[in-house]
């Protein structure tokens, strides 16, 4: 018998929640995907309103559980809340988790006719900001991708994709202009086709007729969208248009055979963060299988080419085994050679551990003998416990 769970909307238990500080519940959309884990932060008040115009809400008996506690240890404090301890500093991945909703308050902004175009440049400004902060943490959030939050997919894809665009469009020694052009297509390819991505990304059975349809639209439609926002910047409304093209003609919506760089660059790092992410009817790929079907369908792409060398062999967020059997995850890409930094998160058997240990993959001792097989074992790697509590 499948239990019925009691819901209560989030706005009726503001007083158990403090911006800023680690929730204690996890928070659901209407459809019961999940949005925040248990922990995370709501950060902002645009966050809040975002939540609560998604229907947020919470599980009755977790809300009547939190309320005992503060009744009972008398913890209430000014703000009605018993995690006021609680309290810390926002770290960089909060940042991250704040880009997140920033984007999406954006993306709904172009949706209703409500963003502007200095909106989007100072959306990538701030992002490429984020990403330089430490490239490293950047490309292990894009790479990671534990929480199976579904309902927020649209919005994560849209960002990590953005992290590799970037990268690859500086190994490739693209000018600035072109590398914002690139990343901001990134962050904007999918603004007519949200809902229907975050669909996709929980759907088992193949898309409907009328999914196919609004597919095949959403490049020019996106493009259109930002061009009424006041975009004015031809290469970004280019590689949106024509993000889904192939240079054999065997893309959409056109059919084109003359495809630009950017669009290039972007459909390659779409299809490779599509293969890396979790979706409900499928595990991941590995990071290096998704980069030898990379090479397969892209044979002699020189674009295709820096994007792997930009992101390194093991790229941060990569499960490898060790030698010693330890399973590990990359958290750092080596200076020379191809050999990472690791963090171990088991023990020589292979077995979780809560006990980690920092080690540089190009001694021997330590050396990387190939991908993790039992990825399914380590479903969530918080990345405080591999860098610590960085800054943002």
């Amino acid at each position: 018998m499948k239990t019925t769970i009691e819901r209560m909307p989030i706005d009726s238990v503001q007083d158990l929640i403090i911006l800023g500080e680690p929730l204690p519940f996890a928070v659901y959309d209407l459809q019961q995907r999940l949005l925040l884990n248990e922990r995370q932060i709501i950060s902002t008040e645009r966050q809040w309103g975002l939540l609560l115009e998604r229907g947020a809400w919470v599980e009755r008996w977790l809300v009547e559980a939190v309320r005992a506690h503060a009744a009972a240890s008398g913890a209430a404090q000014s703000a009605g809340s018993p995690f006021e301890s609680a309290k810390r500093e926002p770290t960089l991945f909060d940042r991250w988790e704040r880009a997140l909703w920033d984007l999406d308050a954006l993306l709904r902004g172009t949706a209703k006719g409500m963003a502007a175009a200095a909106d989007w440049h100072a959306a990538v400004d701030d992002f490429i900001q984020m990403v330089d902060r430490d490239p490293d943490v950047a490309l292990f959030i894009a790479v990671r991708q534990e929480d199976r939050r579904f309902g927020l997919y649209a919005l994560a894809h849209s960002l990590h994709s953005a992290v590799l665009c970037l990268m690859c469009a500086r190994q490739a020694g693209w000018p600035v202009s072109r590398q914002v052009s690139t990343v901001g297509a990134a962050l904007s390819m999918n603004v007519a086709m949200l809902e229907l991505q975050t669909q996709m990304a929980e759907q088992s059975s193949p898309p409907t007729q009328l999914q196919l349809q609004q597919i095949r639209a959403h490049p020019e439609m996106g493009a259109h969208m930002l061009r009424a926002a006041g975009l004015a910047d031809g290469a970004w409304l280019q590689a949106v248009a024509e993000h889904h093209e192939r240079a054999d003609g065997s893309g959409y919506p056109l059919g084109s055979l003359q495809v630009c760089d950017e669009a290039r660059l972007l459909r390659m790092a779409d299809v490779y963060m599509a293969k890396i992410t979790p979706r409900a009817n499928r595990p991941p790929l590995a990071p290096q299988q998704a980069a030898g079907q990379l090479f397969k369908q892209e044979p002699g792409s020189t674009l295709a080419m820096g994007l792997i060398k930009a992101m390194g062999v093991h790229p941060p967020g990569s499960l490898v085994t060790l030698k010693s059997g330890e399973v590990a995850v990359v958290t750092r890409r080596p200076r020379l050679g191809t050999a990472p930094l690791v963090c171990t998160l088991s023990d020589g058997k292979g077995q979780p551990s809560v006990n980690s240990r920092r080690l540089d993959s190009a001694e021997p001792a330590h050396a990387i003998t190939g991908p993790c097989l039992q990825a399914q074992a380590y479903p969530r790697v918080p990345p405080e416990r591999v860098y610590g509590l960085l800054p943002p």
